[in-house]
């Protein structure tokens, strides 16, 4: 369920987008129309960029680059790993010239970088078994009206890990999937029935010790704006999408958790066994798993009442606008988004697979699997603007403007948590990222 939207065009505020490897968002140019790489010959040598992040990431990388080098004689992939805290500053510095034929990118700054000419659609140049063969969910990431700018190799969800021990011993009964999901007061009762057995009364982990106020607060709380049936933002509004009655009474709600939350300074509230649910995505699970064992439980965030949802999306791959070989860059990551290497990617990471035979194949993900939840809800995605009750995997908003809308949304959910009146906080990051793109004629192109 891939949507169609209107591109909108990027403020130049200055604002520092956090994202969990500090990057920057771009300004500055764009505007008019899309840029497009040349096809070129198909063959030679291209670059390419990746970030630098685990070492069993960046090996997978390089495997892949190895093997496609070793498999045929026509196209040398040279590869560029640079350190994940200045990856996206980095592309954000170089000019679309300097820039190389494939780069990896993290999926909210894509919009940016499309509208500052920086990445090329990629539909002519990637086959149409490989994006036949990526996830709805993926597309939705990479699409701007009707054109794919970047395919993954992985992507991303939310859930509830529950220690199954100190659930029992509370009498707390809890989801056993989607379809019996908890909603937030049964969500809150359960909280209070665990802090009846806990020696110190916090019973929830919402890694607080990441910051609200950076990535981690949109990533991890828009879903509860969409659950109540709200958005960041609505066609080019917040005001009547992220300040509505039913989000300020979910945002009332989360605000009542605190009493509940281990600060987590130490990050193991969870594994060290000091609470018994943890609000966080698919990455914990190697530390989890190793330290609960069988006692560890996967469970949907709560339903606010549109249904439970969970955030998606993660890096990408696409093709540089200036690009000279597209076509020897597409074949490129045919090759990288090939079942052997988004398994090798997968394997190293942990996260979901971004295509459907490696997601449908994989221990962890596929049906019967310890996260086939997180499976699941990638399976109903919303794309980024039609959040129905009965889709669950939301895309951030696709838009240039993205760096205002999470920034002043993480203003607000940190003020909420720290104990300011919900209505207020939403109202007053609704008028700034409305203002923002009233500043700028609505971002639209011309």
């Amino acid at each position: 369920m891939s949507s169609t939207r209107k591109y909108r065009r990027t403020a130049c505020t200055g604002l520092a987008l956090v994202l969990p490897l500090a990057a920057l968002a771009a300004c500055g140019g764009g505007g008019g129309a899309d840029a497009s790489a040349e096809a070129g010959s198909g063959k030679g040598t291209i670059s390419v960029w990746a970030h630098q992040g685990q070492k069993s990431e960046d090996a997978a990388v390089q495997a892949a680059v190895k093997s496609f080098n070793s498999s045929q004689r026509d196209i040398k992939v040279e590869l560029k790993l640079i350190p994940g805290n200045d990856y996206t500053k980095t592309i954000t510095a170089t000019s679309a010239s300097e820039l190389p034929d494939v780069m990896e990118f993290d999926g909210p700054t894509m919009a940016n970088f499309v509208y500052n000419k920086k990445l090329a659609p990629i539909d002519d140049y990637i086959s149409p078994k490989t994006m036949a063969n990526a996830t709805d969910a993926s597309k939705s990431q990479g699409e701007i009206d009707g054109k794919h700018y970047g395919l993954g190799m992985y992507d991303s969800g939310l859930g509830i890990y529950g220690n199954k021990k100190l659930l029992d011993a509370a009498g707390v009964t809890y989801p056993t999937g989607l379809s019996d999901d908890w909603t937030a007061a049964q969500f809150t009762a359960a909280l209070e029935a665990l802090k009846a057995k806990d020696s110190d009364g916090k019973t929830l982990d919402i890694q607080e010790n990441n910051g609200l106020t950076t990535e981690w607060g949109t990533y991890g709380f828009a879903p509860v704006v969409w659950s109540a049936g709200g958005s960041l933002i609505k066609g080019d509004k917040a005001e009547g999408a992220l300040d509505t009655p039913a989000v300020v009474s979910a945002l009332e709600t989360v605000q009542s958790w605190k009493t509940y939350v281990d600060a987590n300074t130490d990050g193991n509230a969870f594994a060290k066994g000091r609470v018994a649910l943890s609000w966080v995505g698919h990455w914990m699970y190697p530390t989890y798993s190793q330290a609960l064992g069988d006692d560890l439980v996967v469970l949907p965030l709560p339903d606010f009442g549109n249904g439970p949802k969970t955030g998606q999306g993660s890096w990408a791959w696409g093709i540089g606008a200036d690009s000279k070989n597209a076509k020897a860059a597409g074949a490129f990551m045919d090759y990288l988004l090939n079942d052997t290497n988004v398994t090798a990617m997968t394997t190293a990471n942990g996260a979901p697979p971004a295509t459907r035979t490696a997601l449908a194949a994989s221990p962890l993900y596929k049906q019967g699997g310890p996260l086939q939840l997180f499976a699941d809800q990638l399976a109903k995605p919303c794309g980024d603007s039609d959040i129905t009750k009965t889709c669950v995997a939301v895309t951030r908003p696709v838009t240039a403007g993205y760096p205002t809308i999470t920034a002043k949304f993480g203003e607000a959910l940190n003020s909420i948590y720290g104990g300011a009146d919900p209505k207020s906080a939403l109202e007053k990051a609704a008028r700034a990222i409305d203002q923002d793109f009233s500043d700028n004629a609505g971002y639209k192109i011309p």
